[in-house]
């Protein structure tokens, strides 16, 4: 299949690489399946046998990641390096959410169940491919998106999305990290009776009042495709992808997920979807603040909500050539 891309927002300038900058590593010890030291090793052994400098500033997940993101900025500014991100999708944002605005080169060594942004731009979740690839990376200037002054790189949702993601990581803790332990648990997620929210939506001039059990908010062509939305509505430079729909029975429930699953979902009569560059989501008068999910983490954010597509560009290193790309 070919590369899935998308475009990002005219950017100024981009960093230069010299081809001699230390790497500055967050590793998530906690993320993937990989176990004891495997991926720590692996990053070494590739970086030291092609003589770059780094540094691994390992974390254990949770609220330290922000602190080794930091950590991490602030070395790779004071010496002119590269700040990357080792672990699934939560780590890879969470570093983002820090990296982007620095002016600094960010790149990421994917160790999540999807990973969706890594495939997008062709960086394989295997880690010494991956670590291979970034000792001869080019920056490619990367889309993201904001939800209030939070970054996203794959999608943010609000409502019955949310609910999902929790249930999913309680059943992962207790089954393990597999395609059908997620499936699994969506379907009992999904037969559980859901809040509806009262929303009104001003984007690009419009405004629409909606009664809906979930927002989704896409950034990712591939993950866009892999539903079936794409051809839909195109993901394109400068616009994030709205998904919603009507309140739905569990049986349309089912049905919509089914849809995704075989890549049908912009067929789905109840699917609701657009394209816009800032979308607005005001709450009912008694919600203040809401559950939202970005990357499959969970945040609490206060009303409204405010998606956009920020001016500054993710300078993301990616594999120079196109036979290091792994395919989507």
């Amino acid at each position: 299949m070919p590369q899935t891309t998308t475009a990002a927002p005219a950017t100024p300038s981009l960093p230069l690489l010299r081809g001699n900058e230390t790497f500055y590593i967050v590793l998530n010890t906690g993320s993937g399946k990989h176990q004891g030291n495997e991926v720590e090793d692996s990053i070494s052994s590739v970086l030291s046998a092609a003589g770059r400098e780094f540094k691994l500033i390992k974390v254990n997940g949770g609220e330290g990641l922000i602190e080794a993101a930091r950590q991490a900025v602030a070395l790779a500014k004071a010496n002119q390096g590269v700040v990357v991100a080792a672990g699934g999708d939560g780590t890879l944002n969470a570093v983002s959410n820090v990296v982007l605005g620095t002016g600094l080169p960010f790149a990421i060594l994917p160790q999540g169940t999807f990973n969706y942004f890594g495939r997008t731009y062709g960086v394989s979740q295997d880690t010494e491919t991956a670590t291979r690839c970034l000792v001869d990376a080019v920056i490619e200037p990367v889309q993201v998106g904001m939800l209030n002054d939070k970054v996203f790189l794959v999608n943010a949702s609000l409502g019955l999305y949310p609910t999902l993601l929790e249930d999913r990581e309680a059943y992962k803790q207790r089954y393990g990290r597999s395609r059908w332990v997620a499936l699994w648990s969506a379907m009992v997620t999904l037969f559980r009776a859901h809040r509806k929210l009262s929303v009104t939506l001003d984007f690009e001039g419009n405004t629409r009042k909606l009664r809906t059990q979930t927002i989704v908010v896409g950034n990712n062509a591939l993950q866009l495709e892999h539903i079936g939305v794409h051809k839909e509505v195109e993901l394109q430079r400068d616009h994030l992808v709205a998904m919603t729909a009507k309140p739905l029975s569990t049986l349309a429930l089912y049905g919509l997920v089914a849809r995704g699953l075989l890549s049908r979902m912009g067929e789905a009569d109840n699917l609701i979807s657009f394209g816009f560059k800032k979308m607005t989501v005001r709450l009912g008068p008694a919600r203040r603040r809401i559950k939202v999910a970005m990357d499959g983490e969970i945040f609490w954010l206060r009303a409204p909500l405010e998606f956009r597509v920020p001016e500054t560009a993710l300078p993301l290193l990616v594999p120079r050539d196109d036979s290091q790309r792994e395919r989507a």
